[in-house]
């Protein structure tokens, strides 16, 4: 979906149309943005930005805050789109999802024609854009998706693909941030063509074990399949403050309520959880994540036991806290516990900096 909870903002609010819109929090609590309208993204205004550095690029920004519940139902919409087409659905966050239409409800033998008719389904029930990409695979389709935002359709034919790819830089590598781009650019590597020549060693100090990974995307080779209700891996929230968190007992009890959070997720879902892992940011914005493991639980008073002792592990309170935040891994459901999961454990705490 283009630019989808401003979008969906400008739709339901005929002010906003046509205006820079930003939507999140406000710059005076340390907002961040959530997402950018096109005309925020002209002054450079993009998602992830605090809103007050977005709001120095572009004086004129209208905040919103966000209105979860409503992108959620637009984005059940929209999937329920989708899987009229084809079960083989995987999402990859609310607005976006990754669809092998090999075979559909249409009996399409041409994959572009799919695309176009599933973004005219959208608009006539959503009145939203979305933009698509038609590859061979998921990695050149995810890239094909966002060459013509908004409201683009990319067609990357197998007869394409090798053009296709002389014209991309590393940074259109899955798995390569600024962080690495940088370092492969130092190494001489410059696009995604230049991977393939580079000298395995080379490639591994800069890149480590994605090496082989990234070799194969520069090639344009992606055997993953479109995998449907992929299950969750984690959940968890996290809060900035407005000010820097100095008291314990208020530190203690921020973690405590995400924990508990947390296990009423667990017990919606019935997972069981097996490791707690906790985010504390200072207010120097050094950041560290301590965690531990034990047998599978979602008892809150034992989560929140967990998140608080490992909170104990970090400087919080001795130093002003500017971010916490609580997730749980590892699911397994109670039909999956077996006789080990229910032998003493000392447990592992882990952590990073």
């Amino acid at each position: 979906m283009d630019a989808f909870y401003a979008s969906v903002e400008q739709r339901d609010d005929p002010t906003l149309r046509g205006k820079p819109v930003a939507v999140g929090g406000q710059p005076t609590r340390r907002g961040v943005v959530a997402a950018a309208s096109y005309e925020a993204r002209d002054f450079g205004v993009h998602s992830a930005m605090s809103m007050a550095r977005a709001v120095r690029l572009c004086p004129s920004l209208v905040i919103v805050p966000p209105d979860f519940a409503r992108y959620k139902a637009v984005s059940t919409a929209v999937f329920g789109i989708f899987r009229e087409v084809t079960p083989l659905v995987e999402p990859l966050s609310l607005d976006e999802a990754y669809l092998d239409v090999t075979e559909n409800a249409w009996h399409e033998p041409i994959a572009t024609r799919v695309a176009e008719h599933l973004k005219e389904r959208i608009r006539a029930e959503t009145r939203l854009t979305a933009s698509a990409g038609v590859a061979p695979n998921k990695f050149l389709a995810k890239i094909a998706s966002g060459w013509k935002k908004p409201d683009g359709l990319t067609v990357i034919s197998p007869g394409r693909v090798e053009p296709f790819l002389q014209q991309l830089s590393v940074d259109a590598l899955w798995g390569v941030g600024p962080v690495t781009a940088r370092k492969l650019r130092a190494r001489g590597i410059e696009r995604l063509v230049d991977v393939r020549a580079a000298d395995p060693d080379v490639l591994r100090e800069a890149v480590g074990s994605l090496a082989d990974w990234l070799r194969q995307l520069a090639h344009g080779v992606d055997e993953r399949p479109v995998t449907p209700n992929r299950e969750a891996k984690s959940s968890g929230s996290e809060n900035t403050y407005p000010k820097d968190l100095a008291d314990t007992s208020t530190i203690r009890e921020e973690i405590s309520n995400m924990a508990a959070d947390a296990a009423l997720w667990l017990a919606r879902k019935q997972f069981l959880a097996r490791t707690v892992t906790i985010k504390v940011r200072y207010g120097d914005f050094t950041t560290i994540t301590r965690s531990h493991s034990a047998p599978p639980t979602r008892e809150e008073a034992a989560l929140v036991d967990r998140a608080v002792r490992l909170l104990d592990k970090t400087e919080a309170g001795r130093r002003p806290v500017r971010l916490l935040g609580v997730s749980v891994h590892n699911f397994c459901t109670p039909a999956d516990l077996t006789s080990l999961d229910r032998l003493p454990f000392d447990g592992q705490v882990l952590g990073s900096e």
